[in-house]
């Protein structure tokens, strides 16, 4: 299988998460990369993040206003010029109607290139969440295009040039991110309600950090190693939009 090597820089980006900080695991290098170069990106988070907490008596409003508050944080650390919050359920998002133009409603307004986001079709993926965001990142697509699929948004057509699926099946693409995973990992820790539920930072001091930051540029020299780099994040790449 033919693993293609870095897109042209797009004008435009948009990535679709399911929660904060999906985004910056699946992509952010990548992000960080073609920000530096000009491109204009945009995030859009599909839940509220309500569930992201092992504390049961947490308040969850609070929960969900940090979480947007640190979503903010960590797209300014890449370079991002906005971020749009859907705030569907965390736990309960679902490829419906809705959610289908509330995507659709996206990337009409920011008429992205490339849209990157969760690959719908990744086997045994645990958090459903996941796999609804690919499907609907996928479906507002096709919407975007299509005059006929809500008209009543008012907003101009737009049919993207390439879709990235982040935690992919099957990689297809790479782009090679060899200056730019340090700004992930500073992406990431912006995200400070997530330490220790879901980066295993269980203390805030410097060797906790330092160990999550060693770990994400393992991961990083490990998917280079098919395309020959130094640092790489992985994707599925569907031009025929």
């Amino acid at each position: 299988m033919t693993v293609t090597v870095d897109l042209p820089v797009p004008e435009r980006a948009l990535a679709i998460g399911a929660h904060p900080d999906d985004i910056e695991f699946g992509c952010g290098a990548t992000l960080a990369k073609w920000a530096d170069a000009g491109a204009l990106v945009t995030l859009c988070i599909c839940t509220d993040g309500a569930k992201g907490t092992w504390e049961p008596d947490a308040d969850l409003a609070a929960l969900v206003a940090r979480r947007e508050d640190e979503q903010r944080d960590a797209a300014a650390v890449l370079g991002a010029v906005g971020v749009e919050f859907l705030r569907f359920v965390d736990g309960e998002l679902h490829d419906t109607v809705a959610a289908r133009a509330a995507a659709c409603a996206v990337i009409r307004r920011t008429q992205p290139d490339v849209v990157l986001g969760h690959d719908p079709w990744q086997r045994y993926r645990l958090h459903p969440d996941h796999h609804e965001a690919g499907l609907i990142t996928i479906g507002g697509i096709v919407a975007a295009r299509d005059p006929h699929f809500f008209p009543e948004l008012g907003l101009r057509t737009h049919r993207p040039l390439t879709l990235l699926c982040f935690e992919p099946d099957r990689v297809r693409h790479v782009e090679d991110v060899r200056d730019h995973v340090d700004r992930k990992v500073d992406a990431l820790l912006a995200h400070r309600s997530q330490w220790r539920s879901t980066m295993g930072i269980d203390r805030d001091i410097e060797g906790d950090r330092a160990s999550f930051r060693r770990g994400l540029h393992d991961e990083a020299r490990a998917v280079a190693l098919r395309a020959g780099l130094r640092a790489a994040e992985a994707f599925s790449r569907i031009d025929d939009l």
